[in-house]
């Protein structure tokens, strides 16, 4: 099983979230895609917001706060006080000249600190966000200018001052000479470049930026080589490429443009004559059905009245219209509508159930893998295992039996009707005094339903041994107390998998039909180490079966040793995980991960598995120790629900 990592640090699953609803929330798209990229910026095509991994060598505050800047230059960079097409306009000028790369960060870095000003101004509470970032990369390029003056990268070094010089936090700071031929136009820059204060548009940007590209073109002889600004060039020239309602009309001019000198008289025969298929304008073959492209003739003002509205069922029609249907009525004129509509609905229809599972999961299919014949092997072995939780079933199930009991005869007091009470005070004091009590209450049972899945991913092989006497227990217990439940193993055909259909594989070794058989309990035996895991999709599919269970109280317990990890889940495999956790939850379902390990659990392990499941785990260093962990949050959950 593998660990998400960026520049081999662990993703904060929390904070990740909270980046992704802040995007969503700045930008009002509920659609909207956090990802993390070299550098930060946004791509309107793919719909996403693209996070940098420069703040992964920063301190938590740091990193947190350059993370969040991101966020809102670049959800700032989605609405309109960034002109795209300026931006594609700059991206088009600077391809083919000598300095395309400066040109292109000069521009991005101008913008960055004119978009940051308008950001505080709208939310003067983030100026301590942007206040760290300059800090930050104060620190940063004034580290790279020395380093770039030594290593003789005269272009970056001239870049990295142009930023202190705009980041300054006074004008007397004195900077490193850069070279002879550079440094006599310094001057030049620090006055041009610092316009940007009292730049109101992308477009003024753009005007600064070539106004000192154009005067160090024929200074400097070689472009950077380092990148710290970051423009889409894809992204961009995209822009204006999709196809608008205009587009699809007729562009071609007709071959001549004659114009018939009579008007109309109100008069005019109208002929009607069948149109053969073919004329010498379309006598070139084509994949056109029925389409005349017709380019002479003559204009006239005549104007059409008597045409016949098209009906769903022409066939003609039917290319446009995408298929035919029947009307509920006679009246024709709002089939294509209806159609339409129709169709419109179930595209949503099927966009929602694509989704369902979550967006992680749009492509993964569950596949329910038949339990085979259970061998002599496996019946021995879960005898001992049997022999071996046996003393925990005996006492849960006295604990539970005495429980049940006492609730059985425990007096019901404060009643309208029954005996007499002693406490007759409030007769003189209470309204509507409660006198009286009953003696016996109707036997009462356990309200409670239990399903437990189960990580069969390759990285437990060397606990499922272990894992099996704990899922013993469970089985055990829960049976001798006759409460239903099923065990599910779960894993993900990773040989199988592409990008268009992930299956995931599901072994139910004990049934909600079956839990009670005693021929059920060697079935758990066939759960095996397999190869990965997608516990975000596992988790709302066995919710969606607890969800239609009529006990009161749903509990799910998931056994894993690690994060989830499968085919294009690797990103998102944790965020996935926690939202179906979360989504349970909300739903009325208790879900509690039982963590299994067989060394010592890692810091970054436990807030991983904190960040998904909030504080509803429990984490089992030593796999050994399972049934005596196990034991009491069974008795817990059990008689709660009594």
């Amino acid at each position: 099983m593998s660990f998400i990592k960026f520049n081999e640090d662990k993703v904060d699953s929390f904070l990740f979230m909270e980046l992704s609803d802040v995007a969503r929330t700045l930008t009002k798209n509920k659609q909207l895609e956090v990802e993390y990229g070299y550098k930060s910026y946004y791509d309107p095509h793919e719909n996403k917001i693209i996070i940098s991994r420069f703040w992964d060598d920063y301190s938590k505050l740091e990193k947190r706060f350059g993370l969040f800047s991101d966020v809102f230059l670049t959800s700032i960079s989605s609405e309109d006080y960034f002109d795209k097409l300026i931006a594609k306009e700059l991206i088009e000028k600077s391809d083919g000249r000598p300095l395309v790369s400066f040109t292109r960060q000069l521009f991005v870095m101008l913008e960055d600190l004119r978009l940051e000003d308008i950001f505080i101004k709208i939310r003067p509470g983030t100026r301590r966000v942007f206040a760290v970032r300059r800090q930050v990369f104060r620190r940063y390029f004034t580290s790279q200018l020395n380093v770039n003056i030594t290593r003789g990268a005269y272009t970056d070094a001239l870049f990295n001052l142009i930023y202190l010089i705009l980041a300054a936090e006074s004008p007397f700071i004195e900077y490193p000479t850069i070279h002879a031929e550079i440094d006599p136009v310094i001057p030049f820059l620090q006055t041009e470049v610092t316009k940007v204060f009292d730049a109101r548009s992308t477009e003024d940007t753009a005007k600064i930026t070539f106004s000192v590209i154009e005067v160090l073109e024929e200074l400097l002889q070689e472009d950077m080589l380092n990148l710290y600004f970051y423009i889409s060039e894809n992204v961009y020239k995209k822009l204006g490429d999709e196809l608008t309602y205009d587009d699809l009309k007729r562009c071609n001019a007709l071959k001549n443009n004659d114009v018939l000198n009579k008007e109309k008289e109100g008069d005019e025969d109208v002929h009607s004559e069948k149109l053969p298929t073919w004329h010498q304008e379309t006598e070139d073959t084509t994949k056109s059905f029925l389409k005349f492209d017709l380019e002479q003739g003559t204009q006239t003002d005549l104007i059409g009245e008597g045409v016949r509205e098209g009906e769903a069922g022409d066939q003609a029609l039917a290319v446009v219209q995408g298929k035919s249907k029947r009307t509920k009525h006679k009246d024709f004129s709002k089939a294509e509508t209806d159609s339409v509509e129709v169709d419109k609905e179930e595209a949503l229809a099927g966009s929602a159930e694509d989704e369902k599972y979550g967006k992680a999961n749009k492509f993964a299919v569950p596949i329910y893998v038949w339990l085979e014949q259970t061998t002599f092997a496996e019946k021995e072995q879960y005898g001992n295992l049997k022999m071996v939780v046996l003393p925990y079933q005996k006492k849960l199930k006295q604990m539970i039996q005495k429980t049940l009991e006492h609730k059985k005869i425990l007096p019901r007091e404060d009643l309208h009707i029954g005996r007499l009470n002693k406490k007759l005070i409030r007769y003189f004091t209470d309204d509507q005094p409660r006198l009286f009590y009953k003696k016996n209450q109707p036997s009462p049972e356990i309200d409670a339903v239990f399903s437990l899945l189960v990580d069969c991913s390759a990285s437990m092989y060397d606990k499922m041994d272990q894992t099996k006497l704990g899922i013993t227990l469970f089985h055990e217990a829960l049976s001798g107390v006759g409460v239903p439940h099923n065990i599910v193993g779960f894993w993900e055909d990773s040989g199988d998998a592409t990008e268009v259909r992930q299956p995931n594989c599901f072994k139910t070794v004990v049934d909600f039909t079956n839990f009670a058989d005693l021929k059920s309990g060697p079935n758990i035996m066939q759960l095996e180490p397999e190869e990965d895991n997608r516990d975000g999709y596992a988790i709302r599919l066995m919710c969606e079966k607890l969800l239609q269970r009529h006990e009161k109280q749903k509990i799910l317990l998931v056994f894993s040793d690690g994060e989830p990890a499968a085919f294009d889940y690797v990103e998102n495999g944790i965020i996935d995980t926690h939202e179906a956790v979360v989504a349970g939850r909300k739903k009325g379902i208790e879900i509690i991960n039982v963590f299994l390990a067989n060394s010592e659990i890692t810091e970054n392990q436990q807030k991983t598995i904190k960040n998904i499941y909030g504080k509803y785990s429990i984490l089992v260093p030593v796999i050994d120790d399972l049934p005596d962990i196990l034991f009491p949050l069974l008795r817990k959950l059990l008689l709660r629900s009594i």
